[in-house]
């Protein structure tokens, strides 16, 4: 990471904000394609060619939204050498929190239980960026720690999308999936964490929705598949490039690129188009997670950390993209 860059210079009262800890949370059942065509008009093949999808997690009754979110945020806490009370803030990235909905209950209750749970004192927060929602809140607890408004945060993405999705939906059904992930964003002494890139094209606000529908019984998601695709295919490559260029770097300067894990032909498309050489490893975590949407990017991170393919120090592009049509994405030193 260029050390020189403007955004990275820290001022009198300006930190460094580096990234001190990872951690992820998995659920127990394993669903392959076989059991998703159980209800879906489709074939396991079908599923294989359009998505590049083998099998993926399903979370279990016990296995809540708070459980997992607590879970993986722990390990991120262990992974860092960090207690709980020196958390100053709590992020949490979801878009499948609906057990809340239609009841009253406000909107920042899954942070505050997870923040409960884990001891933090310092106030929680959601972040409500869908995929992106990771990405936007590392950026966030970038920006906290370098102007001194938090020491240390905590930025969880956590799902259960199996609520959300109508298993007769041949857009969605076989891709969503559930887990949660987690990483803790401290003060450092060298530039970690570069300048975000982010935005949203209202031109796609339709293409991902989650609302209710009576007639299935609760909040569902669809989606416009090939519109998404499109998207992706076309401009993640360019907003990729913006993102290694805000840091001073190229392709071949990092060691991983870590994109949210949506489709492996997009993964695969956009890695090809920014030119990513063969040594950059590349998160294809998706073969047999799926989809978690907000808890993609930093289940792909733990598991190439800790499967030897992200080594301390090295650099890795981040970016997520989720309904809005939101985007996010920075480069980070693991």
């Amino acid at each position: 990471m260029n050390t020189t860059h403007a955004a990275h210079v820290p001022g009198p009262d300006r930190h460094h904000a580096v990234l001190l800890g990872i951690g992820g949370y998995r659920p127990r059942r394993i669903v392959t394609n076989e059991e998703i065509c159980r209800t879906l008009d489709s074939s396991p093949d079908w599923i294989l060619r359009r998505s590049g999808i083998r099998t993926r997690c399903f979370a279990g009754p016990d296995e809540t939204l708070a459980e997992m979110g607590a879970a993986a945020a722990g390990k991120a806490l262990a992974d860092a050498g960090i207690a709980p009370d020196e958390v100053d803030q709590v992020l949490v990235a979801t878009m499948s929190d609906i057990g809340g909905a239609g009841t009253g209950a406000a909107a920042n209750t899954l942070a505050a239980e997870i923040g409960r749970r884990l001891g933090v004192p310092g106030p929680a927060w959601q972040v409500a960026a869908a995929c992106a929602g990771f990405a936007v809140g590392i950026a966030m607890a970038s920006a906290s720690v370098a102007t001194g408004q938090a020491r240390t945060c905590l930025i969880i993405g956590v799902e259960r999308m199996s609520d959300i999705v109508d298993p007769q939906d041949r857009s969605t059904a076989f891709l969503f999936s559930d887990g949660a992930g987690a990483a803790v964003v401290g003060r450092g002494t060298e530039p970690g964490i570069g300048p975000v890139v982010w935005g949203t094209d209202p031109a796609l606000r339709e293409a991902i929705t989650v609302r209710e529908e009576p007639e299935y019984g609760g909040p569902v998601i669809r989606m416009q598949g090939s519109s998404v695709f499109r998207w992706a295919v076309t401009q993640l490559p360019g907003l990729v490039e913006e993102v290694l260029d805000r840091a001073g770097l190229g392709p071949g300067d990092v060691q991983a690129f870590v994109p949210h894990q949506a489709n492996l032909r997009i993964i695969e498309a956009v890695t090809e188009s920014v030119g990513f050489p063969a040594e950059v490893a590349v998160a294809r975590d998706i073969v047999d997670q799926g989809n978690t949407s907000a808890a993609s990017i930093p289940l792909a991170l733990d598991r190439m950390r800790t499967s030897g393919a992200l080594r301390k120090g090295d650099l890795a592009v981040l970016i997520g993209f989720g309904a809005g049509l939101t985007y996010a994405g920075m480069v980070v030193r693991v």
